[in-house]
């Protein structure tokens, strides 16, 4: 029996790394791992996924996104005409954004974010390093984080603020942590809920990623 091709994308910034701990199993899957391009000058998602497109060498694959990731692999799977398409922690529309994202798209104050500032966790740890939370959390950024180009993370933060998709793809699989603070569970709908999940709960729960998985692919 042939192995099912799974293609991961990774989060804003993020490195293929982020899945080091998702296992599939090999008899029945391929795994592959997607990264972020840099982008052309005022480049569209559209065009962007075509490029992305690229690196798809399979037919009808399976596409799995975290976040922003997720944003991509669903502009992504009519290119490639994907089997199956899953978004870990992401959201299926503008419409599931949060205030403060609607917010950032009426006022355009993603124009003026600090993203050079990102190039270099090392001055926030230490500002933070007596909130043990904020502190781990800085440290898995700044080890997970592979893209720090100045025009990549201005693109990123405009292109997923912009997002133009008003309407869920009811065929998109959609599993999101019930305790996710950058994407609230409140504001979306029919997405499978894990407990305790954070936004990067593909790196805290992924015991229960490895045991579902499987079965969310391959179901019919």
């Amino acid at each position: 029996m042939d192995k099912i091709p799974v293609y991961f994308m990774p989060g804003l910034a993020a490195s293929p790394a982020i899945f080091e701990n998702i296992h599939l199993p090999a008899e029945r899957f391929e795994c592959h791992y997607l990264e972020w391009l840099i982008p052309n000058d005022n480049e569209p998602v559209s065009a962007y996924a075509k490029r992305l497109a690229e690196g798809v060498k399979h037919q009808n694959p399976v596409l799995i996104g975290v976040s922003f990731g997720g944003v991509l692999v669903q502009e992504l799977a009519p290119i490639v005409q994907a089997r199956k398409t899953i978004i870990i922690s992401s959201v299926r529309c503008n419409t599931e954004f949060p205030r403060r994202m609607r917010f950032a798209k009426a006022s355009h104050i993603y124009a003026v974010f600090p993203t050079g500032m990102m190039s270099d966790f090392g001055w926030m740890r230490r500002i933070f390093r007596r909130n043990r939370f904020i502190a781990k959390r800085l440290e898995l950024y700044d080890k997970f984080m592979s893209v720090r180009d100045k025009k990549y993370l201005d693109w990123a933060f405009k292109t997923i603020i912009n997002w133009d998709r008003c309407d869920p793809d009811p065929a998109v699989i959609h599993i999101h942590g019930d305790m996710d603070e950058v994407f609230p569970p409140k504001y979306l709908q029919n997405f499978i809920p894990v407990a305790g999940g954070t936004h990067i709960m593909v790196l805290s729960k992924y015991k229960w990623l490895n045991e579902n998985l499987p079965r969310l692919i391959e179901e019919q």
